[in-house]
């Protein structure tokens, strides 16, 4: 019987360093086929698949807002109100059009087939209509007492076309937020911590049109306190979106709560309060929204 010898040390070494030199040259070769560099890409998407959407959403939406300035930008002069107004329009693609490309990318037509029946989904219990009652309903409340104890500047607006901005925002955002990002992000932080970090990332998503955001455009000074302010709301607002998602599996009714709220926000807004009070009631505002978004959810849980 024949027997082969032991490796030595050397001899391990050795095929150590000549398998680590091929896989170099395999790993930096410029000549790597072009189907591997997409399997390399499509790898990184698919084990990064919430970083990657928030990626691809965040460079689409704030690069469409800034073709919209750019020849403003470009002048070196402001940015006239209208046209900052103008960017959010462009935003909207981004949330949706991100959503889609990477479904289609990872789950292929079946997964798009299933984010469309999600956003067709109507058949709950007729109760959870009545939460889009809660932004108009808590909007209007909070700036009725500010208007009666604290100052007339508060008084409600009713700028009625801020209906269809709400229902654009609402249907193309909503494809992203809750149509892909939520039910990935709860798979590893669970639903409140996931729709929290969600928030976040939605207020921080505002970030070029947050000095047009409301009625005292632009914040100046303000416009941080402003953003905390505001990202605050939209935090307690997208509990509340996501709580309504996680039991009834409906896109298409966290796309109606969300036009519920961005319509409250658009119609009712004072316009006559300075910087500073628009700060001021959307602290109020955030504050009692959080207040409800906690009863909501305990009571829905409890259930």
């Amino acid at each position: 019987m024949l027997y082969r010898p032991l490796p030595t040390a050397r001899s391990i070494h050795c095929q150590d360093s000549l398998v680590a030199r091929r896989r170099q040259r395999t790993y930096y070769s410029p000549r790597m086929p072009d189907s591997q560099l997409v399997g390399e890409r499509e790898s990184f998407t698919g084990r990064h698949p919430v970083f990657s959407y928030f990626a691809l959403t965040y460079a689409i939406s704030w690069t469409g807002a800034l073709l919209v300035v750019s020849p403003h930008l470009l002048r070196r002069e402001a940015v006239p109100k209208l046209a900052g107004v103008l960017m959010f329009p462009a935003m909207l693609l981004g949330p949706g059009v991100a959503a889609l490309i990477l479904t289609r990318l990872l789950d292929g037509r079946a997964g798009l087939g299933e984010l469309f029946a999600r956003m067709r989904r109507i058949s709950f219990a007729p109760g959870w209509y009545a939460v889009l009652l809660v932004p108009p309903a808590l909007v209007f409340a909070v700036l009725l007492c500010l208007k009666n104890f604290v100052s007339p500047a508060y008084a409600p607006n009713r700028f009625l076309p801020g209906l269809e901005f709400g229902l654009l925002a609402g249907f193309f955002e909503e494809i992203g937020w809750m149509g892909y990002a939520f039910p990935r992000m709860r798979q590893y932080w669970g639903s409140f911590a996931s729709a929290a970090l969600l928030g976040v990332l939605w207020g921080a998503w505002h970030l070029p049109v947050v000095d047009y955001l409301g009625a005292a455009t632009p914040h100046g000074a303000y416009w941080f306190p402003f953003f905390l302010a505001f990202t605050t709301a939209m935090t307690a607002m997208r509990e509340l979106i996501a709580f309504i998602y996680a039991r009834t599996n409906s896109v298409l009714l966290a796309q109606l709560m969300h036009a519920s709220s961005t319509s409250a926000l658009a119609v009712f807004s004072p316009s006559r309060v300075s910087a500073a009070q628009e700060v001021a009631w959307y602290v109020v505002y955030g504050a009692a929204l959080w207040v409800v978004a906690v009863v909501v959810i305990r009571r829905g849980s409890a259930e």
